[in-house]
């Protein structure tokens, strides 16, 4: 690893720390949770600040009109923007980390000219069509079908865990294409037009009562042939590209944030006296390494980006071992709340040195759970890292229910 921040590097940098100063402070109120209309022209509005000052698009080449930030740059920007505590890209992610970089990649001139400046004005918002009720892991066994009928596909399934459908204008939908036998050769990767007849939206509570995610129902919708991002049958392939794009530098924000909730985990145990457990402390130490390690290991991967241009092995690693870190440090936060782990609020404690941060850690344990799950389960990660990076035998298929 050589990671060295050059003149120009801590320049970007400075002008950065800058900028952030000064525009920060004249962001409202964040709208509630539930409030989608108002977390919508939020988080847009933060985008649209964004472009105007040039920092759109840092992990974006410039042939995407993007910044086309190497990868030290990108991970400087996400550094200062969690240390300033700046708004994340919220409704925007799956068209800026997704969808734009994926039409980059494989989509033709006309999709890149209609598409990708308005997610990186902050214009137009995406969700995403992968996942259905039975194909979630198994991606590749997905049912959703697109009948081809002249310049238009007729689109009949359904998809769950749609981030951000009730407010998305377009959605990166999978369909199949080929027959049913075909899993992998017969996925099609479509641009879906949200407001288009026969889409039906019903949004889902979490655990946690958040309402990010929907179902999505498709009945006979009519998506234009032109809408098709690379070819026919060949969208499993288009969807490698665009589940590469969660590895690299995507998850910096959120181990910075881990960061700061093991220092709020500390507090907690020194105000309830737990910290004069050994055993709390031995973990604490335990997740203060982890995350040393894991920052580590972002900057191998950062540095072998810069010297290769792409980000390697180290990002499904990288996901693996962080979100399993996550889960702990949440697991080891609620029980050191006891009791007050079971309120919804922030609890005031006795000794009046003010407020338990109940309400953060609770959230932070149901976000923990989800981790592990989102963007392939710790299982099918372990699959990945034994399969494809340590050449390990693929797994044994189970025999068919009859065959037994």
């Amino acid at each position: 690893m050589d990671l060295r921040y050059t003149p120009a590097e801590q320049e970007f940098r400075h002008h950065l720390r800058s900028w952030l100063a000064g525009v920060l402070p004249s962001l409202p109120p964040k709208p509630r949770p539930d409030d989608w209309a108002g977390r919508r022209s939020y988080d847009t509005r933060w985008q649209r600040l964004l472009f105007e000052a040039g920092y759109a698009g840092v992990d974006w080449p410039v042939e995407g009109g993007g910044r086309g930030s190497s990868p030290v740059e990108q991970l400087i920007f996400k550094e200062e923007l969690e240390r300033a505590h700046a708004p994340y890209v919220g409704v925007n992610f799956v068209g800026l980390l997704h969808a734009g970089p994926t039409i980059i990649a494989e989509g033709t001139p006309e999709q890149r000219r209609r598409y990708l400046p308005p997610i990186l004005r902050g214009d137009e918002v995406w969700c995403q069509g992968f996942s259905e009720p039975d194909a979630g892991s198994d991606l590749a066994s997905l049912r959703t079908r697109a009948r081809r009928d002249g310049d238009e596909y007729v689109v009949t399934g359904s998809k769950i865990w749609t981030s951000h459908a009730e407010v998305a204008d377009h959605c990166e939908l999978l369909v199949r294409t080929g027959d049913e036998g075909s899993r992998h050769r017969g996925i099609t990767w479509l641009i879906l037009p949200m407001d288009l007849p026969g889409v039906d939206i019903r949004p889902l509570t979490t655990i946690g009562g958040s309402t990010e995610f929907a179902e999505l129902f498709l009945d006979e919708v009519r998506v234009p042939v032109a809408n098709r991002v690379g070819e026919e049958n060949d969208g499993w392939r288009v969807t490698m590209v665009t589940l590469s794009f969660e590895r690299g530098t995507a998850f910096v924000g959120d181990l910075l944030e881990a960061v700061e909730l093991l220092a709020t985990t500390v507090s907690i145990a020194q105000r309830t006296g737990a910290w004069g457990d050994p055993g709390v402390r031995r973990q604490v130490g335990h997740l203060r390494a982890e995350l040393d390690a894991l920052w580590a290991l972002t900057k191998r991967n950062v540095s072998q980006a810069a010297r290769t241009g792409v980000p390697g092995i180290g990002g499904t690693v990288f996901k693996l071992a962080y979100t399993e870190t996550r889960q702990r440090l949440g697991e080891l936060s609620l029980s050191l709340l006891g009791r007050a782990g079971l309120a919804a609020d922030d609890l005031e404690l006795l000794d009046g040195s003010g407020p338990l941060p109940c309400e953060t850690v609770v959230d932070d344990w149901f976000r923990g759970i989800s981790l592990t799950i989102a963007a392939g389960t710790s299982q099918i990660q372990r699959n990945i890292v034994g399969e494809r990076i340590l050449g390990l035998p693929k797994e044994p298929v189970a025999p068919a229910a009859g065959n037994r």
